[in-house]
């Protein structure tokens, strides 16, 4: 078979970028090693975990805060098969929903290991032994990544386990251990810590979600020490171990004392790494980095092979599914013969803890690295109407803002929807607003967004009406 196009794997990146290539009157193929479309994303990473951390935050707020609503349960308990069938049937109704906008775009599919005979010839290697080959004019790598292992600490599955075992545990934990103090380690310990586990975060920076903001990263860890967290920064983990139902994780302290930390499960959450093993980039001349083994692309996302691009978690930049779908759309346009644009600073970065973080832009710290001159505001949610109604009041919003120009140059948000607020700085800064025109704009109330009016007023001119 012949195709204009041919994208390999099928996550939000590689669907829709195949969707885009359709749209576009391009005959389109994808490939995809697993049985299901959505790969990591819808499969075992951002759906399934947002379906646990729903189910478990009901529960923890069944426990602890109803009663205070005027609502009155006996005999409450956690049901934890049921909360991961439910969490499965969302992941069904996802990846059957990719399915149908694969038909319904008339994208062929396939399934099997892709790997380059040469740059226009795919071979693909089926489960039942059998192959195929395809050709096609151009081929976009959409292989996503995989979680990062610690060569000295061996991942068993069962008792030492990556964020997939995660999603799957038999029973809650009666103490978990976290290696990382990342994204994925605090959402998958806030979804077992609701549920009544003790979690110990162990993490070399001396702060957790240390690519964001330091503002958020300080009042997150306020926030989950009250639902429970321990945290060890600026530990280095030095090995685990497994005996029957236990596992001992060491550490090295900042003193430089070795501590040893004793749990019944260990969650590596380290990172991830670009997925390209079985791919033969080999055999078009293509070398990954060697570290984090990232495909080197150019400006229009093409490798240094012609007619070959690669999108997403293999290639620079942030692990974020919103930004492969943004690359997928921007490659698919740039074959069209068309001139699209991706503004890298522009893509959100959000914590599906509660209360949720989410960013755009600059952080503080990087604006006086830059030795950018730039003006603050901050409003906390314990101002605000809508989030003492809803009790959500830990957490704030934050503008940064140039000190001349008064455009926004960050916006970072701790605090209840900041994952849905974040959409509207978003706005703002691809249109250049400035702090005062945000300022000036009519927040319906009461809403938690009023906070990032009255942060912006504060940033202009120090003016919020509500502190």
């Amino acid at each position: 078979m012949q195709y204009d196009v041919t994208v390999i794997g099928s996550g939000p990146g590689g669907y829709v970028a195949a969707i885009r290539c359709a749209q576009l009157g391009l005959k389109t193929a994808i490939i995809e090693k697993y049985n299901t479309f959505g790969g990591t994303c819808l499969n075992v990473g951002c759906i399934p975990s947002k379906a646990l951390l729903d189910s478990s935050e009901h529960y923890y707020n069944a426990a602890h805060t109803f009663k205070t609503h005027g609502i009155l349960i006996k005999d409450l308990k956690v049901d934890l098969p049921q909360m991961i069938s439910r969490k499965n049937q969302v992941v069904q109704e996802n990846t059957s929903g990719i399915s149908y906008l694969i038909k319904k775009n008339k994208i062929t599919p396939y399934t099997g290991v892709a790997s380059f005979k040469d740059k226009n010839t795919i071979k693909i290697s089926k489960q039942d032994g059998s192959e195929e080959t395809i050709t096609s004019e151009k081929v976009i790598i959409a292989t996503g990544s995989k979680p990062t292992a610690l060569p000295f600490l061996p991942i068993d599955k069962k008792r030492i386990i990556t964020s997939t075992e995660a999603l799957n545990l038999p029973e809650v934990p009666k103490h978990l251990i976290v290696i990382g103090g990342g994204v994925i380690g605090l959402e998958l310990g806030s979804v077992y810590a609701r549920l009544g586990a003790k979690v110990t975060v162990v993490e070399f920076l001396d702060s957790i979600i240390a690519t964001m903001d330091k503002t958020m990263g300080k009042e997150l860890q306020k926030s989950l020490t009250k639902l429970g967290f321990e945290f060890l920064l600026s530990h280095k983990v030095t090995g685990a171990s497994v005996k029957g139902k236990r596992v001992s994780v060491t550490a090295e302290s900042p003193k430089g004392d070795n501590i040893t930390i004793e749990g019944d499960y260990c969650i590596v959450a380290v990172g991830r790494t670009a997925y390209t093993e079985g791919l033969g980039l080999e055999n078009i001349g293509i070398k990954p980095e060697e570290r984090g083994r990232k495909i080197p692309v150019d400006d229009h996302l093409e490798t240094s092979v012609k007619g070959v691009y690669a999108i997403g978690d293999v290639i620079k930049g942030a692990m974020l599914a919103h930004k492969a779908e943004e690359e997928g759309v921007f490659v698919a346009e740039t074959i069209a013969g068309q001139k699209p644009h991706i503004n890298y600073n522009l893509i959100p970065g959000v914590v599906y803890t509660w209360p949720e973080v989410a960013s755009v832009g600059s952080t503080e710290e990087q604006l006086k690295q830059q030795g950018t001159k730039y003006k603050t505001g901050s409003f906390p949610f314990k101002a605000s109407g809508r989030a003492r109604a809803s009790m959500d009041t830990d957490g704030l919003v934050k503008v940064l803002s140039d000190a001349q120009t008064d455009e926004i140059l960050g916006v970072h948000i701790i605090g209840p929807r900041a994952a849905d607020m974040i959409a509207e700085a978003v706005v703002a800064m691809e249109f250049r607003a400035s702090a005062e025109d945000i300022g000036r704009i009519s927040h319906a109330h009461p809403t938690y967004t009023e906070a990032f009016k009255e942060a912006s007023l504060a940033a202009s001119d120090n003016r919020a009406i509500h502190i």
